[in-house]
């Protein structure tokens, strides 16, 4: 069988990196080395995986749009440039929907027309810039942390799956902001939820296909809450859980990932993986696992497991579930993890069989890249 293929963005390198996943063999490698404009700290695909939209911590701060080529069917894919634009302060993170990209980062935000021919960005000026500051300002600490604010702001932006809701969590701002998509990409705010507890800090926003339910993780508490997503476009909390260890401190970690399994469900996921860092390179950090029953919920407050990741993760220790249900070659009832670490550059995938994880192979980028997040492509 072919191996499978994934992209790695870096928190410091001009480049994105192409690996390829052999099951079989347990091995991963990287494959492809593309030159980008600047250090792509996260990464977003398109729905036929032909572009990747990437944020550019480059001066000025921006985003970036690739078109993926794959020469053969058994080539390593590799990216070149279609545009790119700026952005009024650091982009944390983009998606995208067919028609728009959208971007968060600290105090703003910007929604960017897509061209529907070349897959880039449509307009060097935004459709719409988005302001997220309330009356207390920006709260930034000036340190290496804080990420130009991403630590003190907005931090994420994700759609649901109809692509009529657009979810942005905010770190500083304690919130969920959820904002309604028109036809064109355009964004009105139709509600602004404000976290369970006064520290959570909410970093990520995942939904579930269904729809009904997004799951919230909170940096500072390291805590995932499920909300329900009522008629009139508000959050409802249903539930909380805790992602590390019951004896440690939240104070010891800094919450990353939060994502649903990919694997054949008629129910659809049957879990939720979430990740946390460790806030100094002694500290290790952690990945969780839950069990969701059919409508989204999670099934039980205590996880089926607790993996201690290798390294703090650094800047990173995302987690990136693949899509196993697409694989030919995928074994029954087990699912593969991209786990990124920006301490040490390396690239991980894990196994979750249903009772355990498991480090199935590694990789270290080169030059001292730290590994920031990675996409998929099959």
């Amino acid at each position: 069988m072919a191996p499978h293929h994934f992209l790695v963005g870096t928190f410091n390198t001009p480049a994105v990196f192409t690996l390829a996943f052999d099951p079989s063999k347990r091995s991963v490698d990287v494959v492809a080395k593309s030159e980008a404009t600047g250090a792509h700290s996260w990464l977003s695909l398109n729905a036929d995986k032909s572009v990747v939209y990437a944020t550019a911590w480059t001066e000025p701060p921006g985003l970036a749009a690739y078109a993926i080529s794959r020469p053969t069917s058994s080539s390593a894919p590799s990216l070149s440039l279609i545009n790119s634009v700026t952005t009024a302060a650091r982009s944390g993170y983009c998606c995208n929907s067919p028609v728009a990209v959208y971007s968060a980062g600290g105090p703003t935000g910007e929604v960017f027309a897509i061209d529907p021919k070349t897959g880039g960005f449509k307009e060097a000026k935004e459709l719409q810039k988005l302001d997220f500051v309330d009356q207390k300002g920006q709260q930034d600490d000036g340190g290496v942390m804080d990420f130009g604010g991403l630590r003190h702001g907005a931090h994420s932006a994700d759609l649901s799956p109809d692509g009529k809701l657009l979810y942005i969590a905010d770190i500083g701002r304690n919130c969920i902001f959820v904002y309604a998509v028109a036809e064109d990409g355009s964004l009105t705010l139709a509600d602004k939820n404000i976290a369970p507890r006064p520290t959570d800090g909410p970093r990520h926003v995942w939904p579930h296909p269904n729809g009904r339910y997004v799951y919230s993780l909170q940096e500072h508490t390291s805590m995932v809450d499920v909300f329900e997503v009522n008629a009139d476009s508000t959050l409802s909390w249903k539930q909380g859980v805790k992602i590390i260890p019951a004896d440690l401190s939240p104070t010891l970690f800094w919450a990353d990932e939060v994502r649903l399994s990919l694997s054949p469900s008629s129910s659809g996921p049957s879990y939720l993986f979430a990740s946390t860092r460790g806030l100094v390179a002694s500290q290790l950090g952690w990945v969780a696992v839950f069990r969701l029953d059919s409508s989204g919920l999670v099934a039980s407050e205590t996880p089926l497991a607790l993996w201690e990741t290798p390294t703090s993760g650094g800047w990173a220790n995302a987690v990136e579930p693949a899509p196993v249900g697409e694989w030919k070659d995928a074994e029954e009832g087990k699912e593969y993890i991209a786990l990124t670490d920006s301490e040490e550059g390396y690239v991980f995938v894990l196994s979750w069989d249903g009772e355990k994880v498991e480090e199935v192979a590694r990789t270290k980028l080169e030059g001292g890249a730290g590994a920031a997040t990675a996409v998929w492509l099959d």
